[in-house]
């Protein structure tokens, strides 16, 4: 995530997908640069509704 946000095309959006749900683990995501957090295994339907909140710019 560092070097994703380093790049000169400013913020580039992401979610961490990952199997990781405690209060500690989403905390470190978002210290990390994502914008948000979701925890396998995951809804389609839970991910697409964040991707699509990032594109759009919602808060998550």
């Amino acid at each position: 995530m560092q070097q994703i946000k380093s790049y000169p095309e400013g913020q580039i959006p992401a979610i961490a997908l990952t199997a990781y749900a405690s209060a500690t683990h989403r905390e470190r995501s978002h210290l990390a640069g994502f914008q948000q957090h979701l925890t396998k295994p995951v809804d389609p339907e839970d991910l697409v509704a964040a991707i699509l909140s990032l594109v759009r710019g919602e808060p998550p």
